[in-house]
């Protein structure tokens, strides 16, 4: 025997022998597979029903990239905001009759910049527009005084002033002005117009000054004659009591001999 088939054989005869040797499968099976599956299965149909219901979700509200927000509701559409400590600080609310808010402020801002168009709280309500315009037939109501520096009509229309049933009064401690620069000046009543003045004098500066329907004043005895010329002239005569009338003229004044109309008067 060689040195070479010596050290195989020893090599054989020291190695342990196996006999009947066993295989162990790695991997799931069984009813842990049926469950992995089962698991699996379950949670591909979830995803599929909630994407279904988010498709179906924008369909139902519209929900697009180009097109507005719509809110639709059978009754009352109501957005609140509340504080940290949950307490209500705003609503708003859309209903079938009336848009209502409730809050300590309300704005009404432009679209570009920072200008308000309107305010309101409960001291007062600003409106910041330029122009505030009333389109309705029977005009604005005003339960009490308005305070404002300027009346103004529109170009080419009339500004009026009415009280249908009551009294207009126009008062200002430092003067009141009513000037026409291109036009006519009337002051017309049914009754009596009174132009007083306590403390000055009242001025009447124009080329001519008419005083018409002035009642006409009479002699006592006057003959009554055909060849008597027509009076074309006449001298204004004044009452004790303030009134006017006309006397005809002659040589000299006439008012003491027609004054018999200050009697009745």
């Amino acid at each position: 025997m060689t040195r070479e088939q010596y050290i195989l054989a020893t090599q054989q005869n020291s190695l342990p022998r196996i006999e009947n040797p066993q295989l162990y499968p790695v991997g799931i099976y069984g009813w842990r597979k049926r469950c992995l599956y089962f698991f699996v299965l379950l949670l591909l149909v979830t995803m599929i029903v909630n994407l279904a219901m988010t498709i179906w979700i924008l369909k139902v509200m519209n929900f697009t990239v180009d097109s507005p927000l719509v809110l639709q509701s059978d009754r009352n559409v109501t957005v609140n905001a509340r504080n940290h400590m949950g307490q209500l600080t705003g609503q708003l609310t859309v209903g079938a009759e009336a848009v209502e808010a409730q809050c300590k402020r309300f704005e009404v801002r432009a679209s570009e910049g920072e200008k308000v168009l309107f305010s309101a709280d409960e001291d007062e309500i600003i409106i910041g527009a330029d122009r505030l315009k009333v389109t309705g037939t029977e005009g604005a109501v005003f339960g009490h005084s308005v305070e404002t520096p300027h009346i103004r009509a529109e170009p080419s229309q009339d500004l009026k002033l009415e009280s249908p049933t009551r009294s207009l009064i126009m008062e200002a401690p430092k003067g009141v002005q009513v000037s026409a620069a291109a036009g006519d000046l009337k002051a017309t009543c049914r009754k009596e117009l009174h132009l007083q003045s306590t403390e000055g004098e009242i001025f009447l500066n124009a080329d001519i000054i008419r005083l018409g329907n002035l009642p006409m004043g009479s002699f006592s005895s006057s003959p009554s004659s055909s060849s008597t010329p027509r009076q074309t002239i006449y001298e204004l005569c004044v009452c004790p009591n303030g009134k006017l009338y006309l006397s005809p003229a002659g040589a000299g004044s006439t008012c003491q001999s027609t004054s018999s109309i200050c009697l009745w008067s």
